[in-house]
């Protein structure tokens, strides 16, 4: 057994000559514990945000989005657009066309986003599943064209699910001259009407200001036939996503950009990383304050043990040895409060899962979830493992070595 080690293992566990210093180990190792709890439940909340947003988006993003990077349109029977909705991993392929319009209906008038897309844009994603209403997914019929709008954008326009008359749809024209006599002349005009349910992603930007409806009326409206802003792709079942996502990278060169759901929705999951790392620098900056309690610790320690350290020299212990054993005895500490606090944090994650002990808001439902929600990742025990671990040594590395070598002299 490494001899350091074996010693520094007895101090910390047997019973001092002065009562105070296991008092200030134990407080020692509650500090380390609790900024390791700290962190795990910390960052573990932080990403159980992330993954209740995304699953959010999920229901109305597509699996893959090509768009152009120059440019708000291109053609729809662009030789790339084809040679990708052509490969044999994609299984369904819609045309998007989406800008920006004023919405008006019985006075009240709101800036939209009208979002064109095919029939089939049912199957490319989830929307099915977020539909408040007696109807169903629906686009036109014969000549009539149906909006489905957000349910804030509903409640903004007072339109309901179901609306009686028609939506009032207006974009400025792309061509011409502006009539200053006749200043509507200026603008395309038509008229959505309703299929009797509207969506609800539970994301404002969406919530808030989208119509979905066919890509016909949006190319009439916007005066782009034939064009389309987006094609957004989901793949069979099965497919190597990554591996589909690389090769279609490389048909679309330079000219196109391949987004993920996670890459559509960049700015907010961004947002998200940057919260969550201040967070931890934060939490970091607790733990390397809870450390200075063992650089306290050791440090009444190694008076406390001057005689036993004129035995152990007398015996044929090195100064270098000696230094280890209070070196072993501070890395003791932090990892003994590492492994309770990582204890303790994964047991509060999985209580709040199990019982959602920390409620968001007095009222049940007034948030989309009633309680904080929580995702442990290996990724992140690892990691403040890893932190506390370093952070602690560290931490007791210079002052074990100047307060062993003024013992020693």
């Amino acid at each position: 057994m490494n001899f350091p080690f074996y010693i520094a293992r007895r101090y910390l566990f047997s019973k001092k000559s002065t009562q105070v210093i296991n008092i200030i180990s134990g407080i020692s190792v509650v500090g380390v514990a609790v900024a390791t709890m700290a962190l795990i439940v910390t960052l573990s909340v932080f990403n159980g945000f992330h993954d209740l947003v995304a699953s959010f988006f999920t229901t109305f993003d597509p699996q893959l989005k090509i768009t152009p990077v120059k440019g708000k349109t291109v053609a729809a029977d662009d030789p790339v657009l084809t040679e990708i909705r052509q490969l044999p991993e994609v299984e369904i392929a819609t045309e998007c066309l989406e800008d920006q319009a004023l919405a008006i209906y019985n006075g009240r008038q709101a800036m939209v986003t009208v979002k064109g897309v095919d029939d089939n844009f049912d199957q490319l994603t989830h929307i099915g599943e977020i539909l408040l209403g007696e109807g169903h997914f629906e686009l036109h019929a014969a000549d009539l064209h149906y909006g489905i709008l957000g349910l804030r954008l509903a409640d903004q326009l007072g339109t309901g699910a179901r609306f009686d008359g028609p939506l009032q749809i207006y974009a400025p024209r792309r061509e011409g001259q502006l009539d200053m006599t006749d200043p509507t002349d200026g603008f395309m005009a038509d008229e959505l009407y309703s299929p009797g349910v509207i969506f609800y992603v539970r994301q404002s930007k969406y919530d808030k200001n989208y119509i979905v409806t066919s890509i016909g009326f949006a190319s009439r409206l916007f005066e782009q036939q034939g064009m389309l802003s987006s094609l957004e792709l989901r793949l069979k079942p099965g497919s190597n996503f990554n591996r589909v996502k690389k090769k279609m990278e490389q048909i679309a060169g330079d000219r196109f950009y391949v987004r993920d759901r996670f890459e559509q929705q960049d700015d907010t999951f961004r947002i998200m990383e940057v919260e969550k790392l201040i967070a931890y620098f934060f939490l970091t900056f607790i733990l390397v304050v809870a450390c200075f309690n063992i650089i306290g610790s050791l440090s009444m320690l190694i008076i406390d043990k001057r005689d036993d350290v004129t035995t152990l020299r007398n015996l044929g212990a090195t100064d270098s040895q000696i230094i280890r054993i209070f070196l072993f005895e501070g890395r003791l500490i932090a990892i003994v409060g590492a492994i309770i606090g990582l204890a303790l944090g994964l047991l509060l994650c999985w209580m709040q899962q199990q019982f959602g002990l920390v409620a968001l808001g007095g009222t049940s439902g007034s948030f989309v979830v009633n309680a904080y929600p929580v995702s442990v990742h290996p990724t992140d025990i690892l990691l403040v493992f890893v932190t506390v671990v370093v952070v602690s040594f560290l931490a007791v590395w210079y002052p074990v070595r100047y307060f062993s070598r003024r013992l020693l002299r």
